[in-house]
């Protein structure tokens, strides 16, 4: 029957409420990289400022956050989450390398990713640090993660017989600050090495922890 009303589809230009909605926050959180991550940082970056270069308005920023502490925090487990999925695909990769080599595999995949922009190296060694308690939770949080793999990678070392029997917990959390700390300097320029030389750093300090003065006759 011509002329009939139809149900409404949910759909406007091609797209469903739930995608529009994605895409806006997309563009919310790819403009806060920008701005948080580069200039001119989160403390000097308002509502209306992210949401100009977002393309969007103010009310929209609040249909989808409550606050630009809300952005930061979201921004920066996206931020984790890619460093993570490089590590895991590179801790699947080298499964069978020995232990030196599946370190630096592992090492390398890691810094490639979160140095291969410099906004991601400042959300999540710069930006994050004193915005709140809840914001330094969940630093503490996703940095207690990085300590759980590292320990996970040791105890794995210990059962091939590469690494000396003992509770890794402490070291690993001592590690992960060199890490950062290392890879932080360097993105900032203050280290005169290439990256390469960098993860050979991290790399030999790892083992050192792993694989410690009279290990072996110890292990046998």
């Amino acid at each position: 029957m011509t002329g009939r009303l139809r149900a409404p589809t949910g759909r406007y230009g091609g797209k469903t409420a739930e995608e529009r909605q994605a895409e806006r926050r997309r563009r919310f959180l790819d403009a806060a990289l920008q701005l948080f991550g580069d200039a001119p940082g989160y403390r000097a970056t308002t509502v209306a400022a992210l949401s100009e270069a977002a393309g969007l308005s103010t009310r929209q920023f609040y249909e989808e956050f409550r606050t630009l502490e809300d952005v930061l925090a979201e921004l920066h487990l996206e931020v984790n989450d890619w460093a993570t999925g490089a590590v895991l695909a590179a801790v699947a990769d080298a499964d069978r390398l020995p232990l030196a080599e599946r370190a630096a595999a592992i090492f390398r995949a890691y810094a490639a990713n979160v140095t291969s922009d410099p906004r991601r190296v400042r959300i999540t060694f710069v930006e994050i640090i004193g915005v709140s308690a809840r914001l330094e939770e969940q630093r503490l949080a996703r940095r207690a993660l990085w300590v759980d793999l590292v320990c996970a990678e040791a105890n794995r070392a210990v059962l091939r017989g590469e690494a000396a029997l003992r509770d890794y917990r402490l070291a690993a959390t001592g590690f992960i600050g060199s890490v950062n700390g290392l890879l932080h300097d360097w993105s900032a320029g203050w280290v005169d090495a290439t990256l390469d030389e960098v993860v050979e750093e991290l790399v030999r300090q790892l083992l050192g922890i792993l694989q410690p003065p009279g290990w072996e006759s110890a292990r046998g």
